[in-house]
């Protein structure tokens, strides 16, 4: 076994290749065993991919369900792992961001998912207004169902973000950029919807070695929206390959 992460009930592993079937089901047996958590063993197959980012899994053991219910940061998520993405390493990311999150404002949630970044800051009972826009149908199902569960108020939207976000009513103080590995930067359609002093949170994949491309991304895509911005800090923010991370951009927009 490579490794695994726990969601809620549901073990999900990565094995080492050549692996056989005898051997799979004898280590997640053994894992539900030592676990009490953990009702279901699955194996990670792919890597995540699609616009949808979702991984694809099969079961080994235990409880023949991909559904799960999730708790983190004092609130409780359902979702299906093979229909929604969803990181538990990114927990603590959910904290910090809600954490900055100013009385009264309006905070809009980009890739929103099963809505766990919108939900741990309307917890904080601090922003006046918080949507949560997502593409994928499933993740917005589940969404609405989490945002009941967890008796808080946000507003999700399904859909593109690139047709959508453009004509939606309004600007926000704060605007999250929860953006999974794909090209478009959608940066464009994100700053006529920033107030001034706005702050983004923007979420790049980058190699160590070419982190000054980040940088160099959202000081050109300010410069053609006529904005102008000041990056308060670039910090790492999980990996996710060999030598390449996850990172955080928080900059301010000044006009």
């Amino acid at each position: 076994m490579r490794g695994y992460d726990i969601l809620g009930n549901i073990a999900l592993v990565k094995f080492q290749r050549g692996e056989s079937a005898k051997s799979k089901r004898q280590q997640a047996e053994q894992l539900i065993k030592n676990n009490k958590r953990i009702t279901t063993v699955l194996e990670k197959k792919d890597k995540i991919k699609g616009r949808l980012r979702t991984p694809k899994t099969s079961h080994i053991a235990g409880l023949k369900t991909k559904e799960v219910l999730y708790r983190e940061n004092n609130s409780l998520f359902r979702f299906n792992i093979d229909t929604c993405y969803f990181s538990p390493r990114l927990a603590n990311e959910r904290k910090e961001i809600a954490s900055m999150v100013k009385k009264g404002e309006s905070v809009l949630i980009l890739f929103g998912g099963v809505g766990p970044f919108a939900i741990t800051i309307a917890k904080t009972g601090k922003p006046k207004r918080i949507i949560s826009m997502e593409l994928g149908r499933e993740c917005c199902k589940y969404a609405l169902e989490n945002v009941k569960r967890n008796k808080v108020e946000v507003e999700i939207i399904q859909g593109d973000v690139r047709k959508k976000l453009p004509s939606l009513q309004g600007k926000f103080d704060r605007i999250v950029m929860a953006r999974p590995n794909l090209q478009d930067s959608f940066l464009d359609v994100v700053f006529p919807k920033i107030n001034k002093s706005g702050t983004v949170h923007y979420y790049g994949f980058y190699k160590e070695e070419s982190l000054g491309v980040l940088r160099e991304l959202i000081e050109s895509k300010a410069k053609e929206a006529g904005k102008r911005i000041r990056i308060l800090k670039i910090k790492r923010a999980g990996d996710i390959g060999v030598r390449e991370y996850r990172y955080r951009a928080d900059f301010k927009v000044l006009n």
